[in-house]
């Protein structure tokens, strides 16, 4: 019914002077509008949904997420029950042998690039931060190995700190399905959903954006007719069942 009142105020700004400046404005309105109505009802059917990679500590973390770069939560789970057990520190990280990492984490796959990223990011923890994993978007991103997403999965999980909102390929799906951005790029797609959702959300809705693709909005053979946004996704690209 929202929807309905402002599309025609919408068109009603388009042939009035200044039209465009205010119809702007009107699809902002009506974009933040919808993107509110998806995170109620995700976090209804999501209510619990939270990062699937196991730590204990934000290294852990940042980590974890490193090895998950191509690879499954499950897979990399398995791989850091043994991996943590042995490295403790970002110090314990920098004293490893390459070889001896490339060992553990081989099954995650690209393991001789993670490794050095893993040993590089740990050595500038070690130097710049004393072996901790920094609080800021800013010096996280800095780190060799990691970019937006992971500083964005670490912050938010680890700390509860929403700097962003992590875009990963479900996501990317996601809200291009539901119209919520038209961009390709990480970044801009979440620039787009940081202007269309209220920044105490961004946490949650990664996670359950990430749910839902897992469980749902598969990229091949969505299950609309389970979905809980069934009724107001325009479903974007989403080719139609004979």
């Amino acid at each position: 019914m929202f929807a309905g009142r402002l599309l025609t105020r919408l068109w009603q700004a388009l042939e009035e002077d200044g039209g465009p400046r205010m119809a702007k404005q009107l699809a902002s309105d009506m974009k933040k509008r919808f993107a509110l109505r998806v995170v109620r009802r995700l976090a209804k059917a999501y209510p619990d949904a939270w990062c699937t990679l196991d730590y204990s500590t934000p290294l852990e973390l940042l980590i974890a997420t490193i090895l998950a770069a191509q690879c499954t939560d499950e897979r990399v789970n398995q791989v850091t029950k043994s991996l943590f057990a042995r490295y403790r520190t970002a110090a314990d990280y920098v004293a490893a042998p390459l070889e001896e990492l490339k060992r553990y984490i081989q099954s995650t796959g690209f393991y001789n690039s993670k490794a050095k990223s893993i040993k590089a990011c740990c050595q500038a923890l070690v130097e710049r931060h004393g072996g901790e994993v920094p609080r800021q978007l800013e010096l996280l991103t800095q780190l060799p190995g990691v970019g937006r997403k992971t500083a964005n999965v670490v912050l938010g999980t680890a700390y509860g700190i929403p700097s962003g909102i992590v875009v990963d390929t479900h996501v990317t799906r996601l809200s291009q399905r539901l119209g919520l951005t038209a961009q390709k790029q990480p970044e801009k797609i979440e620039s787009d959903l940081m202007a269309a959702v209220p920044r105490n959300q961004w946490i949650a809705l990664g996670h359950r954006m990430i749910a839902h693709g897992r469980r749902c909005c598969t990229a091949r053979n969505p299950k609309c007719d389970e979905c809980p946004l069934a009724d107001i996704c325009p479903r974007i690209g989403v080719q139609k069942r004979l």
